[in-house]
């Protein structure tokens, strides 16, 4: 798309990069490896919008197989916003996703915009941030890495819409990424992943069968951090043992998104979700 010198296109690797950078200006706090997981769940699924050669705008549009999508990463650069670009790379990015239903997670102050191109309110996602703390004791924690990708796979899949292998794949084996594992009748029960984030440590997706488990993951993932820094856990509001996990922990709320779907995915399982992977990518 090209009109007026401004122009839509795939991102490159790098720019991604700049992306993420501008997220952080926006103050969600990005994850330090976050761009190599996210370029390695669909390359092809990160638009720019560039004035001349210089980029203005960005969305994030991963494709989850043939029949889902989820959009994030919506920035315009402030000194660019208000002239219609955000609208044409939205537009581009709905048309990159095709026929495939698509979820995002979008400021509430967004979301009569988003009621207007389709989308139904799902369910509310808060923020937590408290502080990690140490002691309790984990018995039984498998690191994911050790364990049979498959079961990470069978664990996960009914707890998003789609299959996203090579997310996971990147994001449980990603250097500074801690990504522990519950096994239980000879299967993996619970799992849980803590990354290091611009500012302290961010945990995600956090799933488990009841809330034991959910509590001695959240246990074992904030071991593995100093004690006393920053997390942060991303709660689907709809859950209320999450939302009970993350108070009991002395956490408390500071940011909030709507979780939003366009077309009928197959919704996921929110009762095994503790805590979501990212808002960027579902």
């Amino acid at each position: 798309m090209s009109t007026d010198n401004y122009s839509i296109r795939p991102m490159r690797r790098d720019e991604l990069d700049t992306a993420l950078q501008w997220a952080a200006h926006e103050g969600w706090n990005p994850g330090l490896h976050d761009a190599a997981c996210f370029h390695a769940a669909d390359p092809q699924g990160f638009l720019v919008g560039l004035r001349g050669d210089e980029p203005i705008a960005c969305i994030s549009v991963v494709r989850y197989g043939a029949s889902y999508g989820f959009l994030g990463l919506y920035i315009v650069a402030p000194e660019h916003r208000g002239q219609g670009h955000g609208w044409a790379l939205w537009q581009a990015g709905m048309a990159h996703l095709g026929e495939r239903a698509v979820g995002l997670d979008g400021v509430v102050a967004q979301q009569a915009n988003y009621r207007r191109s389709g989308f139904v309110l799902a369910h509310r996602n808060v923020r937590y941030q408290g502080a990690a703390r140490h002691g309790g004791g984990a018995g039984g924690v498998l690191d994911l890495r050790a364990v049979d990708f498959q079961q990470v796979l069978d664990c996960d899949r009914p707890c998003f819409p789609a299959g996203r292998e090579a997310f996971l794949r990147a994001w449980v084996r990603q250097s500074g990424h801690h990504a522990l594992g519950l096994a239980q009748g000879g299967r993996l029960a619970a799992y849980g992943v803590i990354r290091p984030c611009l500012q302290g440590h961010k945990i995600g997706p956090l799933i488990a069968d009841d809330a034991a488990q959910a509590q001695t993951l959240l246990r074992a993932l904030m071991a593995r951090v100093p004690e006393g820094s920053a997390v942060f856990l991303d709660v689907p509001q709809t859950h209320a043992a999450a939302v009970a996990l993350a108070e009991g922990h002395g956490m408390a709320p500071m940011f909030e998104t709507a979780r939003m779907y366009k077309g009928a995915p197959a919704l996921p399982d929110m009762q095994r979700t503790f805590g979501i992977a990212t808002f960027e990518l579902g």
